[in-house]
């Protein structure tokens, strides 16, 4: 099943313990097909699951990929576009909403290029109190470090114009509604 472009979808994170993290109430679809699902948003609601709110500040534009561990936000500011990452399992999509497991770890990348990894601490407490088995261990710290290395190449969508180019799609369907 392939969202249709123009569609609005919830977002549900999960810990692995299988509990709700957290939900982003809208994104706009930009794109899906069997390995990514990229949406669009901005002043999106955002729950977290002691039931407390807020709401995004910048507008972004998310890739959710379904073959790969990560998921990558472009947060796009006046005076330039920045990446936050978060080490996932990949993507389901389903008619609910665009679902993931969110493995603590997270990589936050300036406008510059450079980066900085977040909350390895809190990985490590989750893999301990949350049962992580080794396989799954092994497999996240792959793809931890293929995403380091697609920042570093400045590989789409880690490159302005990829995301401001799915941010001028997304303003354009948000024209025509």
């Amino acid at each position: 099943m392939y969202l249709n472009v123009g569609r609005t979808i919830a977002v549900q994170s999960y810990k692995h313990d299988r509990s709700l993290h957290r939900v982003w109430s809208q994104a706009t679809v930009l794109y899906d097909d069997e390995t990514v699902a990229i949406v669009a948003n901005e002043r999106t609601k955002v729950v977290e699951a002691n039931g407390r709110f807020w709401f995004t500040k910048e507008p972004s534009v998310t890739h959710f990929y379904k073959d790969r561990w990560y998921n990558v936000i472009g947060i796009i500011k006046e005076e330039a576009i920045s990446y936050y990452c978060n080490l996932s399992s990949p993507a389901l999509v389903d008619t609910e909403a665009i679902k993931y497991i969110d493995y603590d770890l997270d990589v936050k990348v300036a406008s510059d290029g450079t980066f900085q990894v977040l909350d390895q601490n809190e990985y490590r407490r989750h893999a301990q109190q949350m049962g992580y088995s080794a396989d799954l261990c092994a497999i996240l710290e792959s793809e931890f470090t293929a995403l380091q290395d697609e920042i570093r190449k400045k590989n789409p969508p880690f490159r302005p114009d990829v995301i401001a180019g799915w941010y001028a799609k997304y303003r354009s369907i948000r024209e025509e509604k």
